[in-house]
């Protein structure tokens, strides 16, 4: 059980109001949502996350954030487990902003908009090739050795069979990785 809140109280108060009415004795992840570039992520907020998992209320602790300067901050020195973080072909910054924090300590990373809003789904100005696939998109996620989860977005059964199939053919060759490169960096302009 996942559960996501924005910290408007306590993370203590929030998630024994989640487990009560889940009925449930506790959450897999517990995370705030949308660190931004504000947010009051105080060393009181991080105390209250590491008692609830200590006490076994949560397994794990995390965020969703956009920032990444700040999220390679959080990735080596917060006592985060999980990072849900913005990356794809049109937005590798992930690679130099955050992953390289990952040599000091590791959390897990869930990559969200994988097609960058369906911008990676169309055909950028000047682009006379073909065009990329959503299956590509979550396959370009997973080839990074830094994340473990892609969120997919399919709008229909067809589509979630579609991208499954797709990642049947693991991680990206070279040749796909740089074709994939060179249309994110279309798409991003």
């Amino acid at each position: 059980m996942v559960s996501e809140c924005t910290v408007w109280a306590w993370p203590s108060t929030e998630a024994e109001r989640i487990l009560r009415r889940l009925d449930v004795e506790y959450l897999d992840v517990f995370q705030i949502f949308w660190l931004g570039k504000m947010s009051a992520f105080t060393q009181g907020v991080q105390r209250e996350l590491v008692k609830l998992r200590e006490e076994g209320l949560v397994r794990a602790i995390g965020v969703s954030i956009h920032d990444r300067k700040r999220a390679g901050r959080l990735a080596a020195e917060s006592p985060l487990d999980l990072l849900m973080i913005r990356y794809n072909a049109a937005h590798p910054g992930a690679e130099k902003d955050i992953f390289p924090h990952y040599e000091r300590r590791r959390p897990l990373t869930v990559a969200y908009t994988a097609t960058s809003w369906r911008k990676l789904l169309k055909r950028p100005k000047g682009w006379e090739g073909d065009v990329m696939k959503a299956g590509q998109c979550y396959r370009f996620c997973l080839s990074s050795p830094h994340v473990e989860v892609v969120l997919c977005g399919a709008d229909s059964g067809k589509q979630l069979t579609d991208n499954l199939r797709a990642l049947q053919q693991g991680p990206l060759s070279d040749e796909e990785d740089s074709w994939i490169r060179k249309f994110g960096h279309a798409v991003h302009g």
